[in-house]
């Protein structure tokens, strides 16, 4: 994972003109195959695989309302720290709320570890079940070691 600073004019105007033609192909194709792209420099497309529109849609639309994003794979552990942070609540918050299991964790040693993906379905339960990928994005990234 790598740290992104918020995007300037240039790389937001960028981010809404690709948002604006993910957003045809969409319409042209719903639930299609893949989605070739051309890469400048390059004779042969990318291919890329219909379940990462979403998220690629969703990094454009925080770039593209001026947002830095990190994207955090979900196999990966937090520190309860870390992992407080993304929720934007506080560690003794998120203790609690590990002790009443309400999110998953386990212990390597004597540290707790989480999850990102027992994140994920904590923050899916408290929106209503309304979220849709497996993608966090955050405008300060959580350093992880």
């Amino acid at each position: 994972m790598s740290d992104h600073e918020n995007p300037n004019a240039a790389e937001q105007q960028q981010a809404r003109q690709a948002l604006e033609t993910l957003r045809d192909l969409e319409t042209d194709a719903p639930g299609g195959g893949t989605v070739d792209l051309t890469v400048a420099g390059k004779t042969e497309p990318v291919h890329l695989p219909p379940g990462a529109l979403g998220p690629l849609r969703e990094v454009l639309e925080s770039l593209a309302l001026g947002r830095g994003v990190t994207v955090i794979p979900a196999h990966v552990e937090l520190t309860t720290q870390q992992a407080a942070e993304l929720l934007g609540i506080s560690r003794p918050h998120l203790i609690k709320l590990l002790h009443e299991g309400q999110i998953r964790y386990r212990f390597l040693g004597r540290r707790r570890r989480v999850l990102v993906s027992s994140l994920l379905e904590f923050r899916r339960r408290q929106e209503g079940g309304h979220g849709g990928e497996d993608v966090v994005t955050m405008p300060d990234a959580v350093g992880l070691y």
